[in-house]
């Protein structure tokens, strides 16, 4: 199922003909077609919250198929700008450190740099993950072979490691 602005467009357009719909008794369609289920319901066993909420709906519902949109791609695995996230990554095809084999060879990045490191660099060096180099970051930080400051031209967290 692909998510991408032409359907965005739909969905905007057959909210705005449901609410339509709502002013001729049948309202909440547009937000139970919008996986707003419960408030839906109300709305349709309510005339629309008495139309007062029908009527507040017309200014709502771009953000409502924004927030649906969004929910959808997240269901997908995709980014709010439809980026593949979590990629399978078949073991055979990359080595990633683990473990101490991880902190070793954050080490020797770090070394590489002039004994800083931000997690991006850990990233690109070792072929770990964002959550895995900055867990053992952390760690190592928790250990006090490392203090932490923020790198004054780019605001990165970086690592500056004492003993290299």
């Amino acid at each position: 199922m692909k998510v991408d602005n032409h359907t965005n467009q739909d969905r905007l357009l057959g909210s705005y003909i449901l609410c339509a719909l709502g002013f001729a008794g049948l309202g909440g369609l547009h937000r139970i077609y919008n996986g707003k289920i419960g408030t839906g319901l109300l709305w349709l066993c309510t005339f629309g919250f008495l139309y007062i909420g029908q009527f507040v709906d017309l200014f709502l519902i771009p953000n409502m198929v924004d927030e649906y949109d969004l929910k959808l791609r997240g269901k997908l695995g995709l980014s709010p700008m439809g980026v593949q996230l979590n990629q399978p990554v078949i073991a055979s095809e990359v080595y990633r450190p683990t473990g101490n084999q991880l902190i070793v060879k954050l080490i020797e990045v770090a070394e590489k740099n002039g004994g800083c490191l931000t997690v991006t660099q850990g990233v690109k060096g070792t072929g770990a993950n964002f959550a895995e180099v900055e867990a053992a970051l952390k760690e190592i930080f928790k250990s006090g072979y490392v203090k932490i400051d923020n790198d004054p031209m780019t605001g990165a967290v970086t690592y500056h490691f004492h003993e290299l």
